[in-house]
């Protein structure tokens, strides 16, 4: 909470502020009382109505995931919107993307309840405006007319509050009539692109545990001809980070095959994370594929996810987080399509699209689409697939990577494990440690990044430092001082991923977000503090797994790998 702001009179608790995260506002839910979402969403509204993005008397979409907490803070939602001149549409229980596809559709704002993949006893807000998502661009804006809401709320009695001393609604606000408009909007955009019948022979297993979008994934993949097998189901909240698909969860995908399949074949596994923007994929392989004691279970990283739905929709640019797999960059590379990289996080890759469709140099892009390491994917401009068009949706999907995914797999008369298997055989692995304030992990990666703009460098011979900052333009040799500065940090970083731990000379280092470190022999490590938790992450790349699991191994060791080392040298 901001210290300069005073705790309301009338409270019997201190707050605690809602802050944003990489994407949307989150915490935990004992202090998102109906208090808290009220002033952050009345204060987005408010930046809104100021900015001219909506206008008053205008319609916000509401909607939300399947958290216990959800409903109750769906309701302050509404009562914030109406509070705020505005009329509630109430979308119900929906993904976000469908949500934001709706709102967009129809010019509106969108508020959407959900924390994602974190666990039951946290939630969040996303806000989005008439145009897309929040982006971070928008993000002080919102904090200055917050901060005035909270000013407000605090200074007024607890006579004239609507809340209690807990921060409750005093009295009960009753949610808008349940509006379907935007699930069947959602579930139309799939239906439209993609050939009826295109997915006919598939036998998938949806993976539907507390999914928001359980039921309408089933419905398209079943009205795409697909024979849907559901299981799963769970009443209670399971975060599912697909970003982190550990082997309990693989094994748990491996049982639900054997309690569902009746003896007959299942093709994928597919499921999303709790608000459904995130895609689970995963190929079973057939009985004589699978080697004795190995999994049946194939799972696709998101990043590599992406590969393909780019390669279905012909993209000719894209955007994707600096932390993504470098066998993205390696198959655009062959396959001539312009790429950005970006800062991780939704609104950066948004960014980034929206930079790209600027560009006119080296040419001008009409088949623009983005994804993160999650496998959420966005589409940056309408691309026409057959005789439709599937229009930009700027924020992240599961649905289409599921589908284009098994409709590449369809048209090219093959399973997904063998589609997989065309990609560069480029492997990742990343984790954590706990404990590192953040103020020590952000001067850690302040010590290691170089002044001024320049980004991406690679090391070429003995003396010769190359910028690679911007994308499409012809490389150049670096100042002298800057090129010291250069060298200086790869010796620093050369200390700590040492010969002795089996790494090659570093080549080529970028500082967009982090320090990612690319070496000679093809191993990449990349160093990054969390965004807003008292940790510091390790992500890796090489052509095995083993190798990549290694590195993140080295950097995590306690209490002496890479990153207590660095935490302990220069933090």
């Amino acid at each position: 909470m901001n210290s300069r702001v005073p705790k309301a009179a009338f409270l019997d608790h201190i707050p605690v502020a809602l802050t944003f995260g990489t994407s949307g506002l989150r915490g935990l839910v004992k202090d998102i009382t109906d208090l808290e979402a009220y002033i952050n969403v009345k204060g987005a509204l408010r930046y809104l109505l100021s900015s001219g993005d909506i206008l008053p008397g205008g319609r916000v979409v509401l909607a939300g995931d399947l958290r216990p907490s959800t409903d109750r803070i769906m309701r302050a939602c509404a009562r914030a919107i109406v509070d705020s001149g505005c009329d509630v549409e109430n979308a119900g229980k929906i993904p976000t993307p469908a949500l934001m596809l709706h709102a967009v559709a129809l010019r509106r704002a969108g508020v959407m309840v959900s924390g994602s993949h974190i666990p039951f006893d946290r939630n969040g807000i996303k806000l989005g405006k008439s145009v897309g998502e929040v982006l971070k661009s928008d993000e002080p804006g919102i904090t200055q007319q917050v901060e005035q809401v909270r000013l407000e709320e605090y200074g007024k009695t607890e006579t004239i509050s609507a809340f209690t001393p807990a921060g409750m609604l005093k009295a009960p606000f009753d949610l808008a009539p349940l509006d379907r408009a935007a699930e069947e909007r959602y579930v139309r955009r799939y239906l439209a692109c993609f050939a009826p019948g295109g997915l006919a022979g598939l036998r998938v297993l949806v993976y539907e545990h507390s999914a928001v979008g359980r039921d309408i994934l089933g419905r398209i993949l079943r009205e795409l001809g697909a024979e849907v097998v559901p299981a799963g189901r769970a009443e209670t909240f399971i975060p599912i980070d697909t970003e982190n698909v550990t082997g309990e969860l693989l094994d748990r995908l491996e049982g639900l095959i054997d309690a569902s399949a009746s003896g007959r074949t299942i093709d994928a596994v597919v499921s999303t994370d709790g608000d459904s923007d995130r895609p689970l994929v995963a190929a079973v392989l057939p009985d004589a594929g699978a080697r004795p004691g190995t999994r049946r279970v194939r799972f696709l990283p998101g990043d590599l996810l992406g590969i393909v739905v780019a390669e279905y929709l012909s993209a000719d640019a894209v955007a994707v987080p600096i932390s993504a797999n470098d066998a993205v960059e390696q198959r655009l590379k062959e396959r001539g399509v312009f790429l950005r990289k970006t800062r991780i996080g939704s609104p950066f890759v948004i960014s980034g699209m929206d930079e790209i469709a600027r560009t006119t140099t080296p040419r001008r892009f009409t088949r623009i689409v983005g994804w993160e390491a999650n496998g959420g994917f966005l589409v940056g401009s309408d691309i026409e697939i057959g005789r439709e068009i599937l229009g930009a949706l700027p924020t992240r999907d599961s649905t289409l990577p599921i589908l284009a995914n098994l409709f590449s797999a369809a048209e090219a008369r093959m399973g997904l494990s063998a589609l997989w298997d065309r990609l560069p055989a480029r492997y990742g692995s990343a984790g954590l440690i706990d404990d590192v304030p953040v103020v020590i992990s952000r001067a850690i990666t302040a010590r290691l990044i170089p002044p001024g703009e320049v980004v991406e460098v690679a090391f070429e011979g003995a003396d010769q430092v190359v910028d690679l900052t911007r994308p499409g333009v012809a490389p150049g040799a670096l100042t002298r001082p800057v090129t010291d500065v250069w060298r200086e940090e790869r010796a620093t970083l050369t200390g700590f991923f040492t010969p002795a731990l089996g790494f090659d000379e570093i080549v080529r280092i970028n500082v967009l977000d982090g320090v990612r470190i690319y070496f000679k022999c093809g191993d990449v490590a990349h160093i990054r503090p969390s965004g807003n938790a008292p940790q510091l992450r390790i992500y890796a790349n090489s052509d095995s797994q083993a190798r990549a699991d290694r590195i993140v191994e080295l950097g995590l060791l306690e209490p002496n790998g890479i990153l207590r080392s660095m935490e302990r040298a220069i933090g």
